[in-house]
């Protein structure tokens, strides 16, 4: 990457600050361009959820590794539950989502519980022998009690597919049939898993994140303190595919001891560490062991550690310099925060991160660990936290004595309650990530890039004023 004018001026960039110029290209379709990650962790596109408690879950990971990003779990997440997280999202299908389930005899009020947690919207309904008979949608459930049996109300029309059907293929059943959804049956008719429409067209687009077994990739968070060794054996023996030493500032002694300690497990799998933001914090964690360092500082939308201390840095330039340092290294980067648009995603890229965090902005998904909840309005939202709010240190303090609890919560650094919209129109997380990736792939077209190592090699980026950064924003209404 090198900057328009020679230089950036002196000025410390966020992702507004800055843009790409096009480049000559010769790429004729964004489907040629190659979004894998060279960094080991094993994405198909440089998505990477962050290790946040009311973002990251299974459902989240599950779906995410199926379009060939990773999940990262919480630190605060007892060792069992992670256990039991990872083996679960390593049994899904890398091509059928998970249908949710009930029996016959169940009911609306069943349904309408389940309905949320999917971004597919239905609810299969299986005989005792665990084969299809039915399917529920929220409008099968409007204006109907919700004691009423769910057999009452359940469409009994359904196509099937058989498993095994290739995606292109299902797409076409489903075209053909008017059909949105199905249920994919095994040979003896029951239920293996469920295929939308959009779903089959996606995954002719996307090359899920897999292991060497062929199950989908998932990664977990410790802290510093503590069992640091004992955290990170019983995760390497779980099964993770990425393991992230995670403190707020990462450029301290306790994360450098933590790290050799991690190191000498001799994990197999990337060690990722963080948060820095300067070259020297990335040289030191790189030199106690970390193969990918993440950068960020205060981006979040959750984070107040910038308006409470002062400290942290511009999220462009910190991932500039900082990927700089770790390629010098033979090592790279995670740009950790302050996304929130597709090409902020891109313009991370091109400074030289080799994967993006994302957090609040998959926060208001179906796939999120949250509650589904309705304002006044009738709007969905789920609720954010950040990791250092209060919210999350009384939940990561569980076992300590009342008074230990309140001290720690007086010295919060984030967000404990934040309302994160679902978007009607895009309210899953592969929504999403289709924007992202089409901004990203756009991105690379422009620039002349086959590959993420390719934008970076080549963009050129320009500095600009608000004016600048405003005259690139759409106008949904006239002026």
């Amino acid at each position: 990457m090198r900057f328009l004018q020679g230089t950036n001026s002196g000025f410390e960039l966020t992702y507004d600050d800055v843009f790409m110029v096009p480049n000559p290209s010769a790429i004729t379709s964004r489907l040629d361009v190659d979004l894998a990650t060279v960094d080991g962790a094993g994405t198909t596109i440089p998505i990477v959820v962050a290790n946040m408690t009311a973002v990251s879950g299974r459902r989240m990971a599950e779906t995410v590794a199926r379009r060939g990003g990773i999940a990262i779990l919480p630190q605060d997440v007892p060792t069992e539950v992670v256990a039991d997280v990872v083996a679960w999202v390593k049994q899904r299908d890398p091509v059928y989502d998970t249908a949710v389930t009930l029996g016959l005899h169940d009911t609306v009020g069943d349904a309408l519980n389940l309905l949320p947690k999917r971004s597919h919207g239905a609810v299969i309904i299986l005989d005792d022998a665990g084969r299809p008979v039915g399917v529920v949608t929220e409008a099968d459930c409007t204006g109907t009690d919700r004691f009423t049996p769910i057999s009452h109300v359940m469409s009994t029309e359904i196509t099937a597919l058989a498993a095994g059907v290739a995606p292109s293929e299902a797409f076409l059943t489903l075209h053909d049939a008017r059909r949105r959804l199905a249920p994919v049956v095994d040979g003896d008719g029951r239920l293996v898993g469920i295929l939308t429409r959009m779903g089959a067209l996606r995954s002719t687009l996307y090359t899920p994140a897999l292991d060497a077994s062929g199950h989908l990739r998932i990664g977990a968070a410790i802290g510093i303190n503590g069992d640091v060794v004992g955290k990170a054996q019983a995760l390497l023996e779980i099964g993770v595919d990425v393991l992230v030493v995670d403190t707020a500032h990462g450029h301290q002694i306790q994360m450098l001891h933590a790290l050799k300690k991690v190191r000498d497990l001799h994990p197999t799998i990337p060690v990722v560490a963080g948060n820095v933001v300067t070259a020297d914090g990335v040289h030191d964690l790189i030199g106690a062991g970390a193969d990918i360092v993440k950068v960020g500082v205060g981006p979040g939308a959750m984070c107040t550690t910038r308006m409470m201390t002062g400290v942290g840095r511009p999220q462009f330039s910190a991932v500039v310099e900082c990927a700089a340092a770790a390629r010098e290294a033979g090592k790279h980067v995670w740009a950790d925060g302050g996304v929130r648009h597709p090409r902020d995603v891109a313009l991370a890229l091109a400074a030289g991160a080799s994967n993006v965090m994302i957090g609040s902005w998959f926060a208001g998904t179906h796939e999120s660990p949250g509650d589904l909840h309705h304002d006044s309005k009738g709007l969905m939202y789920k609720e954010s936290f950040g990791m250092a709010s209060e919210r999350a240190v009384l939940n990561r303090t569980t076992g300590h004595d009342p008074l230990e609890r309140a001290r720690k919560a007086l010295f919060e650094e984030g967000i404990s309650t934040a309302r994160m919209y679902l978007d009607p129109d895009s309210p899953g997380v592969e929504d999403l990530l289709d924007q992202i990736v089409a901004g990203v792939r756009s991105a690379c077209t422009y620039t002349g890039a086959r590959s993420l190592p390719d934008l970076h090699a080549g963009a050129v980026v320009g500095v600009q004023s608000a004016a600048g950064y405003a005259e690139g924003r759409p106008l949904h209404t006239s002026w």
